[in-house]
């Protein structure tokens, strides 16, 4: 046996290599990589393909774990490792759309998955060099990089014909957002923070410094830092600044938001900054808010530029996520790993759903869940400086902890999908 390399994803090549395939079973390599397959890879990966009837077989690498497949495992970034062993009977019967210049493989994926399994191989059947040895924290942004506008696009149409094989494609039709409750404020600031002495104050001072025509309070939740950071905040003396901090002590991200949500204190509007980061100019809550009540929207996205640490500007610079659409950008939402930042919600539905207590994905779970009834807002104009440094959670993530977010994420996606396959 050997492995095939084609030289780019496009359905012509990958349509040349299927029809030149003379085995059962056909293994393609990713040609940017070097691999040194195990004794028995090519064995192995036939055995399990045989014995679970699978139309697609990956495994684990030396150093490499990977995450199992599942339903909600749609996105196209998802990492299978540089070798794949495909069924060519079954790849041949759900066949390959004919005029994809990148997505050719990442359709035969989905088109295999509906009527067979994909299976992982959590075994290190061979080992390989790194590909693309960038922090997370790098990588992570790929998919809203302008220069990759043509790439995503072709991505977006092979996930929508997908989820409308499955039944879990939404029309653009929305439930109508009605606020009936009486709230203390317009809106509140909420900045869930653990151990940032050196950027909360930033972050805090630039909330405050919102000029708008109603009233606004700003809830920071303080997770029982160890540092400095909760003596800066009583430091801060102003009315409007609400210092919480929770009777519990195993609360992640989602579970401190809910803390501020349902406090007595959260305004009409709840609207996040995190804790490194700050709002482009003292006008930024007030555009969002006039945003909220122009749909009414449940949720409204912003846009926001990337800096470091002394606020100079760094690649990929502005993230405004322009892939969304009103008509497909919640069945897209399930493609993508986020929807942006900065995030602004009507406090009733956001009450009605709640955040799950992770300190990742929990505002990706929440957007889901909120796109699948009501439509989300979106501005396009940056109003968020987002620090890139050291302090960062996901800023260079070791592979055991990148592979529970993105099967945290997958099963989030694996959820909302079924969700909808019953609406």
């Amino acid at each position: 046996m050997t492995i095939t390399y084609p030289k780019d994803y496009s359905s012509k090549s990958l349509q040349t290599v299927l029809s030149g395939a003379n085995s059962e079973v056909l293994f393609l390599g990713d040609p940017r990589v070097n691999i040194d397959h195990g004794l028995r890879m090519f064995d192995r990966m036939t055995q399990v393909m045989n014995t679970t009837r699978a139309g697609l077989v990956y495994s684990d690498a030396a150093g490499a774990p990977r995450i199992d497949y599942q339903l909600g495992s749609i996105r196209d970034n998802f990492d299978f490792g540089p070798v794949v062993a495909l069924s060519m009977p079954k790849a041949r019967q759900a066949g390959i759309a004919g005029d994809l210049k990148w997505g050719a493989l990442y359709d035969l994926r989905l088109r295999l998955s509906l009527n067979h399994p994909i299976v992982r191989i959590p075994e290190p059947l061979y080992g390989a060099s790194l590909d693309d040895t960038r922090p997370t924290g790098e990588k992570q942004f790929d998919y809203v990089d302008p220069r990759n506008r043509d790439y995503q696009v072709e991505m977006e149409q092979i996930a929508t014909g997908h989820l409308k094989r499955i039944g879990a494609w939404l029309e653009p039709h929305f439930e109508q957002v009605s606020n009936s409750e009486p709230f203390p404020v317009k809106a509140s600031v909420i900045i869930p923070v653990r151990n940032r002495e050196r950027t909360i104050s930033d972050a805090v001072r630039s909330a405050l410094s919102q000029r708008t025509d109603f009233p606004f309070n700003v809830i920071v939740v303080d997770n029982h830092s160890t540092d400095r950071t909760s003596e800066t905040l009583r430091g801060i003396s102003d009315i409007r600044l609400k210092h919480l901090t929770p009777v519990r002590r195993d609360l992640g991200i989602g579970g401190c938001w809910n803390e501020a949500i349902y406090s007595t204190d959260c305004g009409q509007y709840a609207v996040q900054l995190d804790s490194d980061d700050l709002y482009i100019e003292e006008g930024v809550l007030g555009r969002i808010v006039a945003k909220l009540e122009e749909g009414p929207y449940a949720m409204v996205v912003g846009s926001y530029t990337m800096v470091d640490f002394s606020l100079q500007e760094i690649p990929p610079g502005l993230i405004d996520h322009r892939e969304w659409t009103r008509d497909n950008g919640r069945n897209n939402a399930l493609r993508i790993n986020g929807l942006g930042a900065p995030r602004a919600f009507s406090t009733s539905i956001l009450r009605r759903i709640g955040f799950p207590n992770v300190s990742y994905g929990e505002d990706y779970a929440v957007a889901l869940r909120i796109s699948r009834e009501y439509e989300i807002g979106r501005i396009y104009e940056s109003l968020y400086l987002c620090r890139r440094w050291e302090g960062n959670s996901d800023s260079a993530l070791p592979r055991e902890v990148a592979n529970r977010y993105d099967s945290y994420k997958d099963w989030l996606r694996t959820l909302e999908i079924q969700a909808r396959m019953r609406r």
